[in-house]
């Protein structure tokens, strides 16, 4: 969290190369963890926290 952007659906999605909406349904089924912040009803992720999710996906494949 150095640099203390957020990340959004769309930039998660970029990260893991899917569709934002494959980052909605990983939420809505509790497979991401929970938003560092919700801005006007909108989650956002440090990297970070995205990239500690990802690594511990069970189906990671070291991308």
């Amino acid at each position: 969290m150095t640099d203390g952007t957020l990340w959004s659906y769309k930039d998660i999605a970029a990260h893991i190369q899917v569709q934002p909406d494959t980052v909605r349904s990983y939420r809505k089924h509790g497979l991401l963890p929970p938003p560092d912040q919700v801005e006007n009803g909108k989650p956002y992720w440090y990297p970070d926290t995205v990239r500690a999710w990802v690594a511990s996906r069970p189906r990671n494949r070291a991308r």
